[in-house]
């Protein structure tokens, strides 16, 4: 399962995205952070994630928090 960094999070949209360690920036799944039971994200907080493909653009979802840093 990959790990990135958040890189910028919206907390009233569930927006954002995520820096993975491979350097690559990937937008977060509005439904992954509800669905993980996670309240909200912090920019720098480390995630595993899992990698979808919605219409060609890459999308990280099923997010657990590494640290709480």
């Amino acid at each position: 399962m990959p790990q990135g960094t958040i890189k910028n999070y919206d907390l009233e949209t569930r927006t954002g995205s995520l820096l993975t360690d491979a350097r690559e920036e990937i937008a977060i799944d509005p439904g992954s952070v509800e669905g993980a039971g996670i309240r909200y994200l912090r920019i720098g907080q480390r995630v595993k994630f899992d990698v979808a493909d919605e219409s060609g653009q890459k999308v990280a979802r099923t997010l657990r928090i590494v640290t709480l840093d």
